[in-house]
């Protein structure tokens, strides 16, 4: 030791227990900052449950609360009519990038009406006192007319259609026998209604959402007709039946395309086991090509059999949400897929429970402009070569920084908070949220099939359920044709007066020629 160097003071006991107690309060301050964090993130987890309900439980009612009258509700500063029925509503963030600028177009003019539509000529006639020339007074000559087309409807119409067989026998013989002319197809063997009439009533409740018994009604008042609801419910149920054989030859079509995307959705049917009073949850899954058949498979639950069951053998890609039972059916696919929408949608949901969360509002912005450089793609009609291009130079990047940010972000919030349970989601299906950078033809989101179960969620409001567990895959068959009818752009009605008559009698190898696909690709020809 250096002689000249200051000689350390003794420790004392009393230095050495203001020490000690300088180290306990230390550690206790540390202790009471981390309590104060945690506590702070629990009561902003309580608030967004709190916020959650309110909107849950007064948002679609909105209307008929006052500000004041909400406020009673544990008086939280900002929960107001006005923000509540803000949040209830789902929507793009005020933050997100704008659409890109259009130019602006000319007015195109006065629309003109379909030229195919018939057309229905009434002549005006000029008043008598113009037919004479108010300066000689000779008879005016017509020289022209003054046109206009107006759209116009004429009400349904219902007539009874009388069918009168040919009968011929020889005259000069009675051993010919007598000769019938052949009876027409019919949907309904022997049925009171025509194919017509069987078929509208099949439009009408899976395209328009007209349950059977108001189409009941309807007849009774505009023909004057009572027709039991069961009798048009055996109507449909045979429609359904018929269509069965056509959906087992699109559920091939389905598997032979190289792009699948799957959704899953709620039905309620009646069985007799249940409660009275009370039906069962059941599921409508469908899976379909992109712009090409879909098909929905009805299943009693919501198990991964289901989507095993219909993937069987299927070796392309395949796109779905986040939800597990589509494991199973995607061991042997050569690509699964996630959906941007829904990882996006999740973040949403944490900016409606707080506005002020900028890391939410932040990870919903990153999300839209990648949605901004796919429709830059898809106006400009972009080759699948150039749109992975352009993901490759634009998209990545963006992935990258948002997955650093999720990375970031993860240990910083409550699993538990809804800005919490969007990271999770999202780091969970990362590896399924960044094949479309090296797969041109898979889309960010599954909108596509999200939005052909809207027309599901629209009907079952109206028809409130199945009426058996045996109707379901029968209506499963009807919701198929229509969809895919409504996806090629096929009129329904035609497409049904065209393979449903005679359908029971066909060869099995004709039925693949009667799918909605072959019947457009036929007709196009």
């Amino acid at each position: 030791m250096d002689p000249t160097s200051p000689t350390p003071s003794p420790v004392t006991p009393e230095i050495a227990a203001l020490l000690a107690r300088l180290e306990e309060s230390d550690r206790r301050a540390r202790t009471a900052e981390i309590e104060l964090n945690l506590s702070q993130m629990r009561i902003a987890q309580l608030e967004e449950r709190l916020r959650l309900m309110r909107i849950a439980k007064y948002g679609p009612r909105g209307e008929s609360l006052s500000a004041a009258q909400l406020a009673l509700f544990d008086e939280e500063i900002s929960a107001t009519l006005d923000e509540v029925v803000a949040e209830a509503a789902r929507g793009p963030l005020p933050e997100a990038p704008a659409k890109p600028r259009k130019r602006h177009k000319s007015h195109p003019g006065r629309q003109t009406l379909p030229a195919d539509l018939p057309r229905v000529v009434s002549v005006v006639a000029c008043a008598p006192a113009q037919c004479t020339c108010g300066h000689c007074g000779a008879e005016t000559a017509v020289i022209g007319y003054e046109e206009s087309e107006r759209l116009d409807v004429e009400p349904a119409k219902f007539f009874v259609s009388v069918t009168r067989r040919e009968k011929r026998a020889c005259r000069n013989c009675k051993q010919g026998g007598v000769a019938t002319a052949p009876v027409e197809a019919a949907i309904v063997e022997k049925g009171l209604a025509s194919n017509r009439v069987v078929i509208h009533a099949v439009v009408s409740k899976y395209c328009d959402h007209l349950p059977l018994y108001r189409q009941c009604v309807m007849l009774a008042r505009d023909a004057g007709v009572e027709i039991s609801r069961g009798t048009m419910d055996g109507w449909v149920i045979q429609v359904g039946h018929l269509l069965g054989a056509i959906v087992m030859a699109m559920r091939k079509e389905v598997l032979l395309g190289s792009y699948i995307q799957a959704d899953e959705t709620t039905v309620m049917v009646q069985r007799p086991e249940e409660k009275l009073g009370r039906n069962h949850q059941a599921f409508l899954w469908q899976f379909g090509n992109p712009g090409g058949t879909v098909v929905f498979a009805f299943h009693l639950g919501r198990g991964g059999e289901a989507a095993e069951t219909f993937l069987a053998g299927y070796k392309g890609i395949l796109q779905t949400d986040g939800y597990a039972g589509y494991n199973a059916g995607a061991k042997g696919v050569a690509v699964h897929a996630g959906c941007w929408a829904h990882v996006r949608r999740y973040f949403v949901d944490a900016v409606k429970v707080n506005k002020l969360d900028a890391v939410a509002a932040d990870f919903v912005r990153r999300m839209d402009a990648l949605f901004a450089i796919d429709r830059e793609a898809a106006e400009a009609k972009m080759a699948l070569a150039d749109r992975y291009a352009l993901r490759r130079d634009k998209s990545a990047p963006m992935v990258d920084e948002i997955h650093t940010k999720l990375l970031a972000v993860k240990g910083t919030v409550l699993p538990k908070s809804k800005l919490g349970e969007a990271v999770d989601y999202a780091l969970g299906q990362w590896p399924r949220m960044i094949v479309f950078l090296d797969h041109a033809e898979i889309e960010l989101s599954n909108n596509l099939a999200e939005n052909s179960m809207r027309p599901i969620a629209v009907g079952r409001k109206n028809w409130i359920h199945i009426g058996s567990v045996q109707a379901g895959p029968r209506v499963a068959a009807i919701l198929s044709v229509v969809e895919t009818c409504r996806r090629l752009d096929i009129p329904v009605r035609r497409y049904l007066a065209d393979v449903l008559p005679g359908l029971a009698d066909r060869k099995t190898s004709e039925i693949p020629a009667l799918t909605p696909m072959a019947w457009k690709l036929h007709r196009q020809g």
